[in-house]
């Protein structure tokens, strides 16, 4: 069996398919005036520590989606809609390799990516007739990331850069020759969405919204296309991303080719780091395609929970959740998905090199935690 089959058979489960102003701050009372929406939680109540390593999201309004002016949005990002969010606290950076190993050495958990594969399970997830792989090649791993030698013509054959490796998984995130020695301030990737699920119930948090995580990115910017404003010329310094022709050349203007340690570029204004860049992150949200345009249809939505079941025409087998702020392979010519709007489909199923997650809390949590 050819080398490619297993990569088509697994990038079938995980979809990546294409993907000088400063922005006016969120000023919500005006907002507010004009909506029946009441009781929204701003300000971090008093007697509520803010845990180590998160910070305080204050609520407000903003429009969910890719502003009119962004010449990188897809359709599936739009239309903006209105949202109101209460506050929250939010890791400030994504979970890393030393997170993630305090709680696998509390817990013995095994991730998806180490466990032996389910061959009835993943097949449900396939079209009808799909054919069995060899035993030899169905066995754990994870997808990995690989340069292409020459240009590549054709960006939607994900397989040109994307490289089933037996063996690879968080503590090997290039394969079983490779380590996270010395890597602990890295974000922890070769997650699926389980195992960030396991990983919050662990650490009493749960997974963002799609519009907490949207909101929280922008930093109180409104009308701004990436989280820093509208100044695309600064990316470099802004984010890990990919510069050059993808997928075969990086000049490394932005320092770094694969996964940077967290808090390697500035924080947004609500001292988040890394929502734009090194890699994408889940949240809770189904992705639907359709339901950007029913939200449009409702008004103002207080924190909207996302869509009720998964759809992707381009993935119809798929149950993908939303995964936002891009990665290290994002790059102008590809999906440009560093922007706070992008989104994207990630099968729960999958994990990848470029694919983590962060925590947040909200206070009807903590209540419930005293």
């Amino acid at each position: 069996m050819k080398k490619s089959w297993i990569i088509y058979l697994i990038l079938s489960v995980t979809i990546f398919w294409s993907c000088n102003q400063k922005g006016k701050k969120e000023t919500s009372e005006d907002i507010k005036k004009s909506t029946s929406i009441e009781n929204l939680v701003e300000e971090l109540p008093e007697g509520i520590q803010v845990p180590e390593k998160m910070v305080w999201i204050p609520g407000g309004f903003f429009k969910q989606g890719a502003t009119p002016k962004d010449e990188y949005a897809m359709n599936h990002e739009k239309p903006q809609h209105d949202v109101a969010v209460d506050g929250f606290l939010m890791d400030i950076t994504e979970v890393t390799n030393d997170d993630f190993s305090k709680f696998v050495e509390e817990t013995g958990y095994v991730t998806v990516a180490e466990r032996e594969i389910d061959w009835e399970n993943m097949k449900k997830q396939l079209p009808p007739g799909t054919p069995k792989p060899h035993d030899s090649i169905l066995q754990p791993g994870s997808l990995t990331f690989k340069k292409t030698k020459n240009s590549v013509p054709n960006l939607y054959d994900y397989s040109q850069w994307w490289n089933w490796t037996i063996g690879a998984n968080w503590k090997h995130p290039q394969g079983p020759e490779s380590d996270i020695k010395d890597k602990g301030n890295y974000p922890v990737v070769h997650v699926a969405y389980e195992d960030a699920l396991a990983y919050c119930e662990w650490a009493g948090r749960r997974l963002p919204t799609e519009a907490e995580w949207e909101y929280a990115a922008k930093g109180g910017l409104t009308d701004a296309i990436f989280s820093w404003g509208n100044d695309a010329s600064i990316l470099s310094e802004m984010a890990n991303t990919w510069e050059g022709e993808f997928p075969n050349q990086n000049t490394l203007d932005d320092g770094f080719e694969n996964k940077a340690p967290v808090k390697s570029y500035p924080p947004n204004a609500y001292g988040l780091y890394d929502m734009a860049g090194n890699v994408w992150e889940f949240t809770q949200d189904w992705f639907n395609t359709k339901h950007y345009n029913e939200m449009a249809k409702n008004g103002f939505t207080k924190n909207p929970k996302g869509a009720d079941a998964p759809f992707n025409p381009n993935n119809p087998n798929a149950s993908e959740k939303i995964i936002k702020g891009g990665s290290f392979l994002c790059s102008a010519s590809y999906c440009a998905s560093y922007r706070p709007s992008a989104r994207m489909g990630n099968d729960i199923e999958s994990s990848q090199e470029h694919l983590g997650f962060r925590t947040v809390l909200d206070l009807t949590m903590i209540s419930e935690q005293k």
